[in-house]
């Protein structure tokens, strides 16, 4: 049984910060210096991680690293306000860098916040970097562990052969084999959960325990219940548990998953809805969750 671990942002970008802030600022000859508090006395969130670097073009700055499981358009508002806090609090210029780890829509992700009050203008530029964009060999070559936790939705990383060798990786060094449940998180969106829990050989029980699958159900979670408030309690119930539902479906079983959510959406009884809602998390392929469906169709 896999012990639980510290699969924190910072502790992925611990593992190699000189090679992860060249990575992310395109600058050669950048030296990682002090992992630095990134709580502010004015925000109650924490900003992801802030490194102190150093390099002989640009001296002394910060870099401030976001990463956002999905795109928020308030994303370029917070960006502009963790880089200003973050001078604040340590006195030093801030290179700001947003990494979006799942695709959430073709849309275009703005590189810039702006605003114009009457002739009076704010500017934040930050860099972007979305992950499915970026080189699966990029991980391998570098080398950068951070990246090797997100091998299968990298550019090149879905298939099964890649997926394995980073596996291979990550448990040959003591300081990475806990990140393989991270890895085996990403897998199940390019990989049958029957394959997955092949190639791991743990129970996936121990997948649904890890913060990458909690953060998931918590953001079905929160859009239920916004649109709880908006629509009456049993209605927002009901809401809720679709899009724990969808989310869930798109975590195990992808596209072929969320193809069930027009039979699903036809189950108006609650307790009908929690009993699919806990059989995703057991059922190894869509088949059986069908089976499931019929049972709570009549």
């Amino acid at each position: 049984m896999i012990k639980p671990a510290d699969v924190s942002t910072k502790r992925l970008i611990s593992l190699a910060p000189d090679n992860w802030v060249k990575w992310v600022t395109q600058i050669p000859d950048i030296v990682a210096g002090e992992i630095l508090n990134s709580e502010f006395q004015w925000i109650s969130r924490e900003s992801d991680v802030l490194i102190r670097v150093e390099s002989p073009q640009h001296g002394k700055f910060l870099v401030l690293n976001e990463l956002q499981l999905r795109y928020k358009p308030e994303m370029p508002r917070r960006m502009r306000a963790y880089a200003a806090l973050a001078e604040e609090k340590y006195n030093l210029p801030t290179y700001p860098v947003l990494i979006n780890i799942l695709k959430a829509s073709d849309a275009e992700i703005p590189t810039s916040y702006t605003s114009n009050i009457a002739g009076l203008r704010a500017i934040q530029d930050y860099r972007v970097i979305n992950l499915w964009e970026v080189d699966v060999e990029i991980a391998f070559q570098q080398p950068l562990p951070s990246l090797l936790p997100f091998v299968p939705i990298l550019k090149g990383g879905e298939n099964e052969s890649t997926i394995r060798e980073a596996l291979q990786i990550l448990r040959a060094d003591e300081q990475l084999n806990q990140l393989e449940t991270v890895l085996a998180f990403f897998a199940t969106f390019v990989l049958e959960s029957t394959l997955v829990q092949e190639i791991m050989r743990w129970d996936m029980a121990v997948l649904h325990e890890s913060p990458w699958y909690q953060e998931i159900l918590r953001e079905g979670e929160a859009r239920g219940e916004a649109r709880g408030e908006a629509r009456g309690e049993l209605r927002g119930r009901k809401e809720e548990l679709y899009s724990g539902i969808e989310l869930a479906l798109e975590i195990k079983f992808g596209n072929q998953g969320l193809e069930l959510m027009p039979i699903i959406s036809q189950i108006t009884d609650l307790q009908k809805l929690k009993t699919i809602q806990q059989a995703i998390k057991t059922v190894n392929t869509v088949n059986e969750l069908q089976q499931v469906l019929s049972t709570n169709l009549t």
